[in-house]
């Protein structure tokens, strides 16, 4: 059975029957009290969600929240959200960091009474987050001080007194250590005394009690808390590697008080999934300093029942170069998961979110009254891409029409309380650095680091120059962009969505115009980058005299891949006979691929007219059939079948390759894959 029908494609992580990877590793059923056998009983793996920027990993992440809230503890925190930029006003940061406000929120979510159990207490994470703030208090007033502590306080509340009882008792500690922290004696050192008081007034739990101890196993602390906390405090203020230390005992103490949670028979019997913490973006701060610090720990036989499921943008960290790597459907029934005893970052697997397939691309918009061809057409754009689907499923719901590229182009409105925007900018707001749109509008146009760098000393502002271009296509890759040979940014759906861009920056596309022809001043006349951004600017011409004139003379595979490369050319507005853009919404592609326009076409002197007019509706068949924005018209595949057939009698030593290319590439063109090269292994015969 599937208990989850937004998330297509993404049963691994969900499915009860058989169980999934969350329900194996929770052991417990999503959306249900109902418990599951846990396959990791003794040492869980750290999971980590990869993938680029697009493919689901937030709405997993959220997902699995909505899965087990109030059944089991759990807590979800997205590492760029802005309270963890910068501390709060008023705040000194040296008592401030990412990691230790995170582990606050965290804490304050896993707190929330679940299912047949009550709270969860924080006592060692809360006293230790004391003495860290209470650091750099100093001269704060004490109303601001109360505020901080009060928050923290409440951590350790219980919630088994009488309604607000335990609020009202977070409140009368937070005063009292707002005014030892403000009195005449040492600051620091009168907080933390207040705070371990606190946690040892006659009411609270004797586990509770126990864990006031906790601190003076820190190193150094001569098995004295209160000099343990003094420590913490003070690793925290110094900064760099000392404060690394102490955020990991801080990171430590959380874990402590929940493993302390799940210890004892009674609470075995009451909570029967284990606590679930689900981190989102978890490459930028606290992600890390969440991640190193557990993975450190349980390498170190400090054992913790807190299952981790994090996610992160690429393919990972070199912190995690010896981690487990598998994809989404390899653990779907189990993870084949062992560490390596001698390597941390083994503990982590990580695991890659596939794209979509057709079929789950077809569910998702058959969900809207759309027409039967659009869920295809869909697919092939976006490659599979979770968030392209959606968010094109939703500009068909609310635009009528079935062209892909009025459905980017159109207004497209997301919140109610907000101004629709173009589907394609919405897009790429969330596909691309937000610091980068600019420069990788610019540099879609561009095949290499040295086409990019061209583009960029011509359109974009001096001071981004060799090295920057070469940091930004490291940071692509780093992100999970595909690299792919002959083209700058690696990703068709990104590329098209900037080139799109770059085509609207103004209504005479004057920039798309600047863009191509510096590229083709760059390139000699018959090179193919040459020929491939002349057709972008729609003069074909070139491109025909070129395919014809070597058709006997390259080898049959490299004129096939020659052929495709120009034909890959963008196509985003229908060009007059001068190759200038015009308003018009046809298509004059197919119209020459299928030979309409052969009589009013003037053949140059002295060439083959039968040749030339069959390239030149070979080239346009192949610039439609493969272009993402337009539906590969079946006339235009038959058609492209046709000529190939024609061209592989015109050529004996290349007849196995025009004639397999004849038969692979209508079917490629149909499927939304892109045009294979025949095995150059089936004949030069």
């Amino acid at each position: 059975m599937r208990v989850h029908r937004q998330l297509h494609g993404r049963g691994a992580l969900f499915d009860t029957d058989p169980a999934g990877l969350a329900p194996r590793l929770v052991g417990l059923r999503p959306h249900q009290h109902r418990a599951t056998a846990v396959e990791h009983p003794q040492e869980l793996p750290f999971v980590v969600l990869t993938g680029s920027r697009g493919r689901g990993k937030s709405a997993v992440l959220g997902e699995l929240r909505d899965a087990y809230k109030g059944h089991t503890p759990v807590a979800l925190i997205d590492c760029e959200a802005a309270e963890f930029t910068a501390p709060p006003a008023g705040r000194d940061a040296e008592a401030w960091s990412p990691v230790s406000q995170a582990l606050l929120v965290i804490a304050e979510q896993l707190a929330e009474p679940v299912t047949g159990a009550g709270r969860i207490t924080f006592p060692r994470l809360m006293s230790g987050l004391v003495a860290v703030a209470a650091g750099g208090w100093r001269d704060a007033d004490s109303e601001r001080i109360r505020r901080e502590v009060e928050r923290i306080l409440l951590l350790n509340e219980s919630g088994s007194w009488i309604a607000g009882f335990a609020g009202r008792w977070a409140g009368r500690v937070a005063a009292n250590v707002a005014a030892a922290a403000t009195g005449t004696g040492p600051l620091l050192s009168s907080a933390i005394e207040a705070t371990l008081e606190s946690i040892s007034d006659s009411f609270v739990h004797r586990r509770q009690q126990r864990a006031a101890t906790w601190w003076r196993d820190y190193p150094n602390a001569s098995r004295n808390a209160r000099r343990g906390l003094m420590l913490l405090s003070g690793h925290f203020r110094a900064g760099g590697t000392s404060r690394e230390h102490a955020e990991r005992h801080l990171v430590r103490a959380l874990l402590a008080d929940l493993t302390d949670a799940y210890t004892g028979v009674l609470p075995r019997m009451q909570r029967l999934g284990r606590p679930l913490v689900l981190v989102d973006n978890a490459q930028s701060a606290p992600g890390p300093g969440l991640t190193d610090p557990v993975l450190r720990d349980r390498s170190e036989g400090i054992a913790d029942q807190a299952v981790f499921i994090t996610a992160l943008r690429g393919s990972g960290r070199p912190a995690l170069r010896n981690a487990v790597r598998h994809t989404l459907p390899e653990v779907a029934r189990r993870t084949d998961w062992t560490p390596d005893p001698a390597s941390p970052s083994s503990r982590a697997l990580l695991v890659s979110l596939p794209p979509l397939s057709a079929d789950d691309t077809l569910h998702i918009v058959d969900e809207h009254q759309v027409p039967p061809q659009l869920p295809h057409a869909i697919h092939r754009l976006t490659g599979g891409n979770p968030l392209g689907i959606v968010l094109l499923t939703e500009s068909a719901a609310q635009n009528s029409t079935a062209s892909l590229g009025e459905l980017l182009t159109s207004d497209v409105r997301l919140h109610e309380d907000r101004d629709g925007r173009p589907a394609y900018v919405e897009l790429l707001d969330r596909l691309v650095p937000a610091d980068r749109l600019e420069e990788l509008t610019v540099l879609a146009a561009a095949h290499d680091h040295d086409s990019a760098t061209a583009l960029a000393e011509t359109l974009l502002p001096d001071d981004f120059g060799p090295a920057d271009v070469r940091a930004l296509q490291t940071r692509l890759v780093r992100e999970g962009l595909p690299e792919e040979p002959g083209q700058f940014v690696g990703d068709p759906f990104v590329r098209t969505l900037l080139l799109l861009r770059l085509h609207h920056r103004a209504a005479d596309h004057g920039r798309w115009r600047e863009a191509h022809e510096t590229l083709i001043r760059r390139y000699e006349p018959t090179d193919r980058y040459h020929l491939h951004h002349q057709l972008a600017l729609g003069t074909t011409e070139p491109a025909v005299a070129h395919l014809r004139d070597t058709f006997t003379d390259l080898d049959t595979g490299s004129w096939l891949r020659t052929l495709r490369f120009i034909a890959s050319a963008p196509y985003f507005h229908a060009h007059d006979a001068e190759g200038h853009d015009f308003d018009a919404r046809d298509d004059r592609r197919a119209a020459i691929a299928l030979g309409r326009t052969d009589a009013a076409q003037r053949v140059p002197d002295g060439v083959n007219p039968v040749l030339h007019l069959r390239i030149r509706r070979l080239l346009h068949a192949v610039w439609q059939l493969t272009d993402p924005l337009a539906l590969p018209d079946p006339k235009v595949c038959d058609r492209l079948r046709f000529e190939l057939e024609q061209l592989s009698n015109l050529r004996p030593a290349g007849n196995a390759l025009l004639w397999r290319a004849s038969r692979d590439w209508p079917e490629d063109a149909l499927a939304g894959r892109a045009l294979r090269i025949p095995d150059d292994d089936e004949g030069e015969a």
